[in-house]
């Protein structure tokens, strides 16, 4: 017998260490996660602004906002539909600050409704100005549309709903001022005075005026648009009245001068402007 037999075979392991490193390592592996999850939440987005309505997006960023309504000029909400909107000014959560427009005028910026009403104010009567606002601008609307003359007078006039009421603001564009002289009225002026008039004779609120300029250059000595707007606000309230506002209506007349610019630059031209406000009942 071969004696090789009973000797017991020699079985040799050998491990193979492998080290990674450097750009064979496992880094980018997160960042493809970390990828691949920012994309499902960009498509989840499109996905929520394409099958939501409007009022359900609404309610859907003022849920995942943590102001409080602390205070009557506080936004927010406690459920998902508590709030109005973050896109707007009328409704942002905020504390009478916030607006959706960099350069805003106090007006402009909403004081947060939360859907709840004001102390000693009813739904029926919050109903009846929005729908009293509503004929205002409609009769607006049907007013430039008659001719070509009333549609002219429509490239000056936009309105706007707010929370201290109805605001048609009037302003300058280029080459087509609503003063000669700083304070003198022009013709189109005029004729943008007969129409509010006749359109705010559909309701009885009572109305503020308020008259912003633009900014003059820098090198004046005397800056004259504070006595320049409060004497344009004077003004339009005396020709609103001469048209047919009640007087007893007219509760301000205020100059903001330079300090509230609509747009970015305070030198434009846009920034001449009137803002004439039907006041709600409850601030009037």
């Amino acid at each position: 017998m071969d004696v090789r037999r009973n000797v017991p075979p020699v079985i040799i392991k050998r491990k193979r260490v492998t080290v990674e490193g450097g750009h064979h390592g496992g880094a980018w592996k997160v960042a493809y996660a970390d990828f691949v999850t920012a994309m499902m939440a960009f498509f989840l987005l499109m996905w929520l602004l394409g099958a939501t309505t409007e009022q359900q997006r609404k309610g859907i960023a003022d849920y995942f906002n943590p102001t409080l309504p602390l205070t009557r000029v506080s936004g927010g909400g406690s459920g998902a539909f508590g709030g109005d909107s973050v896109f707007s000014e009328e409704t942002m959560a905020q504390k009478g600050i916030g607006a959706s427009e960099k350069y805003v005028t106090e007006s402009r910026q909403g004081r947060g409704a939360v859907g709840l009403l004001p102390e000693g104010i009813s739904g029926a009567e919050v109903s009846a100005d929005d729908q009293a606002f509503e004929r205002i601008e409609q009769r607006l609307r049907d007013r430039i549309g008659e001719n070509a003359a009333a549609d002219d007078l429509g490239q000056h006039i936009i309105t706007r709903l707010t929370d201290e009421g109805l605001v048609i603001e009037l302003f300058d564009l280029e080459g087509r001022p609503l003063f000669v002289d700083q304070r003198e009225a022009t013709r189109l002026l005029a004729d943008l005075s007969a129409l509010v008039a006749e359109v705010t004779g559909l309701v009885e609120n009572d109305m503020a005026v308020t008259s912003h300029s633009k900014a003059g250059p820098v090198t004046l000595a005397k800056n004259p648009v504070w006595d320049v707007t409060i004497d344009r606000a004077n003004l339009v309230r005396k020709m609103l009245e001469t048209d047919g506002v009640d007087g007893r209506r007219m509760k301000r007349s205020t100059g903001h001068a330079d300090r509230s610019p609509v747009v970015a630059d305070p030198m434009a031209v846009r920034n001449n402007r009137l803002e004439i406000i039907l006041l709600r009942s409850d601030l009037g």
